[in-house]
């Protein structure tokens, strides 16, 4: 049993009770801040990093949309010199005859072949580009959550922290990859096509033209209205992928208590919810859609019409009416794709939003601007003086109070005491994943809060009740505790830790992969690859939380043997309940609400009577104080 619950696991049962609503309300004040694209802004360094890309990705842009605005050109000569819509055409003449057809044609199937090639060109470029930038900001979103401290992740599910960096950036990079090249292509040959329109009949140039304050009202109207919905619906997907990460990363506690039905509603209602931001983003941009496509081809029509009486009259040839047709419909088309495009951008300016807000959060946990590093080697001299400390979650509820203790080099002290007694709270501060509100933590002397937290850490090595292992092989798991440990150090790691035998027996001994959580090892297997972990490390420090707890009396007997050897030289702080553990250490201190309330080694405790002799009674009927 854990000797105090811990607040992230508090947390996490206040999030699984929390209903679907409050998890929205809590973002609404970010959803009204996401009502342009301005968040897009902050991808522009990740963006310029890359100049020689952006650099081909503009040459090839500007060539295929200017092979696209010749091509209708290419057309004109094909209707008036090729068919002979206008044979007696300047242009016509000027241009030399293969028996008047085969030129016109090959000149249009030239330039249809340099817009495929300068095409595909651009698409390579800026797909790159758009993959580059999105593995980037997904780095440095990591990197950046792995500088956070705990008390980041005690208020934010580690579902809703995958879900902004996988999906999120996935829309990101379609944006970067694809709706940003469609939107500078569009606007260059749109703007192209309109100005080339005048060139050739500026009466049907103006008609179009009058199309477009009509098509920018719905764009700018729904646009916005669709990016709000965007961010909402990246919330509730975030919330559902929470939801999810919670029931599978306990499966086997949901299945252990029946609870396959409630988890299935309760991911039923997330995904619904879900669905149905979704559709009301869908229903607008839907509208938006049917509102531009009318306006478009109405207008369109129209002037189709009016050219029809044009080319009737003789005042521009068929092969004009058909280059102005095709500048017509890539300006239309343009526009079009904006409209789309437009909709794709506010939904990534939405994500965009969303992992800049955790690219935004900063630690409590602050590294001193000009920290103190360690001259000579660490010895493990530690010291709490006058500490009080109570978690940022309950700051009316002190786990700590006026805390005093020195620990010499090289000491074993145990820590015993009811749950919830402080012992995992001073593992916390040694290792400084908190800062105490009052006093002071010192490790040879020296305030941990002034030392690099990389420097303090390194010079301890800790073994948890509940211990962490990641998918991978055995030795990788082993290897954990020291970056760069050869195979040899490992497996002598493992024999110091009785685990030699077992890993053997694996399939694949060392190599075995143990797959996510390590779920086919026992707990006492598990324990002993901690262990393990920690013999390696070979740190000053060592900070042992139940570490026996989950091995049998034989296992027991071996690790305490091997614990004994790895403490001989180094400072080691133990929790433990069982007699075993600590019945050996130099001292074992008792602990009851926050304070240390007796101190000595095991037998003048027990002479003494008070809490820890009445403890021991608890485990053994008294046997154990008669004994002594």
């Amino acid at each position: 049993m854990t000797t105090e619950a811990s607040p992230r696991s508090r947390q996490v049962d206040l999030d699984r009770g929390s209903s679907f609503a409050s998890e929205l309300e809590r973002d609404a004040e970010h959803r009204e801040k996401a009502r342009s694209a301005k968040p897009l802004r902050r991808l522009i360094p990740y963006v310029l990093a890359y100049p020689g890309l952006i650099i081909a990705f503009a040459f090839f842009l500007i060539a295929a949309s200017a092979l696209t605005l010749v091509l209708p050109a290419a057309f004109r000569l094909v209707v008036d010199c090729g068919f002979g819509g206008a044979s007696g055409d300047a242009v016509c003449s000027a241009l030399p005859s293969d028996d008047g057809l085969g030129i016109y044609f090959i000149i249009g199937m030239g330039v249809a072949a340099l817009l495929g090639l300068t095409a595909a060109l651009r698409f390579y470029f800026i797909t790159r580009l758009g993959e580059r930038v999105v593995t980037d900001l997904r780095r440095a979103v990591f990197d950046h959550l792995m500088s956070l401290d705990v008390t980041f992740y005690e208020h934010t599910r580690t579902g809703e922290v995958l879900s902004r960096l996988t999906t999120d950036t996935t829309l990101i990079q379609t944006v970067v990859g694809s709706s940003v090249s469609v939107a500078l292509r569009t606007v260059a040959t749109t703007v192209g096509a309109l100005a080339l329109m005048v060139v050739v009949n500026w009466q049907l140039a103006v008609m179009v033209l009058a199309l477009g304050p009509v098509i920018l009202g719905p764009i700018l109207l729904f646009g916005r209205r669709v990016q709000r919905l965007s961010r909402t619906s990246q919330d509730t997907l975030a919330a559902s992928s929470a939801r999810a990460s919670e029931s599978l990363r306990g499966i086997q506690a949901v299945q252990a208590f029946t609870r396959e039905a409630d988890e299935r509603a309760r991911f039923a209602d997330v995904a619904e919810e879900t669905y149905q931001v979704a559709l009301r983003r869908i229903r607008v941009r839907a509208v938006m859609t049917a509102v531009i496509f009318a306006v478009i081809l109405t207008g369109l029509i129209a002037v189709l019409w009016y050219g029809a009486v044009q080319v009737q009259s003789g005042a521009i040839t068929p092969g004009a009416m058909t280059q102005f047709v095709m500048y017509a419909f890539v300006a239309v088309s343009g526009v079009g794709m904006l409209t789309e495009t437009y909709a794709e951008v506010m939904r990534a300016a939405g994500a965009t939003e969303r992992l800049m807000e955790l690219l935004a959060a900063r630690p409590d946990i602050q590294a001193p601007v000009r920290p103190t590093h360690f001259i000579a080697p660490v010895e493990g001299a530690i010291a709490f003086e006058e500490v009080g400390f109570a978690y940022p979650s309950r700051p009316e509820s002190p786990v700590l109070r006026d805390v005093n203790l020195a620990i010499a080099p090289g000491e074993t002290v145990a820590l015993v005491g009811p749950s919830g007694a402080g012992k995992s709270t001073l593992f916390q501060l040694i290792l400084r994943f908190y800062d105490p509100q009052t006093g002071r933590v010192t490790l040879d002397g020296v305030d941990v809060r002034d030392l690099d937290m990389q420097d303090l850490r390194s010079q301890m090595a800790i073994v948890q009740q509940n211990a962490v292992l990641f998918s991978g092989t055995v030795a990788e798991n082993i290897g954990f505790g020291r970056s760069g440990a050869s195979r040899d150090e490992i497996e002598a790691a493992a024999r110091a830790a009785h685990a030699h035998d077992f890993i053997m027996a694996l399939p694949e001994g060392y190599d075995t992969e143990l797959g996510e959580n390590a779920e086919t090892l026992s707990g006492g297997q598990r324990q002993r690859l901690a262990i393990a972990r920690a013999i390696l490390r070979d740190a000053p420090v060592l900070l042992l939380d139940e570490a026996t707890s989950a091995l049998d009396s034989e296992s027991e007997h071996l690790i305490q043997a091997a614990v004994e050897a790895l403490s001989a030289d180094r400072t080691t702080l133990v929790i433990a309940h069982r007699l075993a553990t600590i019945r050996d250490a130099d001292r074992i201190l008792v602990m009851e609400e926050g304070q240390i309330v007796d101190s000595g080694t095991h037998e003048e405790l027990l002479a003494r009577g008070g809490l820890y002799a009445r403890y021991i009674d608890l485990q053994f009927g008294g046997q154990e104080s008669e004994q002594a």
